[in-house]
């Protein structure tokens, strides 16, 4: 079990994009959680199967049908443990 850190760039705010980044989560089996941050990006962090980590990351760069995503940043970070995947 793996857990990663990515910082969503571009037009991620007020797009729908941390529900619908959950709803990709929760499909793939990934628990974790998607904040808004200050400087309108978009934290992700995402524990579980490194297949579904990698393809929540190319999700990313795509996201819901009005996000305009311009960078995606992934570090691996130590594990956390949540219960489901949050959005708050």
């Amino acid at each position: 079990m793996s857990c990663r850190r990515f910082l969503v760039s571009g037009r991620v705010q007020g797009v729908w994009f941390r529900a619908s980044t959950r709803a990709q989560a929760v499909s793939l089996g990934l628990t974790g959680q998607a904040l808004n941050l200050s400087d309108g990006r978009v934290e992700v962090i995402a524990c579980g199967d490194d297949t579904a980590l990698d393809a929540l990351a190319a999700w990313l760069w795509q996201g819901p049908e009005l996000a305009e995503v311009t960078d995606v940043v992934s570090e691996t970070i130590a594990h956390r443990r949540f219960d489901g995947f949050g959005t708050g």
